[in-house]
């Protein structure tokens, strides 16, 4: 496993093209988030359609500052019927010992947003890539 991890970070940097496209299954969404060094539970625990918003208020807008720092933008998809899907990272390093959720935004096959967040009220959210440390 740490040699996983550690040929992972390698790979990373030196820059291997993340995939964004071809996500349409539950074996996809999970390969998607290992691009990321990420083991996630087997199925998610959370799989909802949600309709973005025609207009997006200043939270929702805070959200998409995220999407848009990994390269991403939900607001070309406003008012569109999306599907967002929650896994467990099993893998995640925390100090406090809680749950860490992986956020997959997934429209027509492609991933087009998501985020890493800690369960904890007082947590962490960031895009899919962990900032270095």
């Amino acid at each position: 496993l740490i040699v996983f991890v550690a040929s992972y970070d390698i790979a990373a940097e030196a820059g291997v093209q993340i995939n964004y496209d071809n996500v349409k299954t539950n074996e996809d969404r999970v390969k998607f988030l290992g691009q990321f060094g990420y083991n996630v539970s087997s199925e998610p625990v959370e799989s909802v359609e949600v309709t973005l918003p025609a207009d997006f208020d200043r939270v929702f807008s805070g959200y998409n500052e995220l999407q848009k720092a990994q390269g991403l933008d939900l607001s070309k998809y406003k008012n569109k019927a999306v599907m967002r899907y929650t896994y467990e990272i099993t893998n995640y390093p925390t100090d406090d010992g809680g749950r860490v959720w992986a956020n997959v935004i997934v429209w027509r096959g492609r991933v087009i947003g998501g985020d890493i967040c800690s369960a904890n009220p007082s947590g962490f959210i960031h895009g899919f890539e962990r900032d270095a440390e």
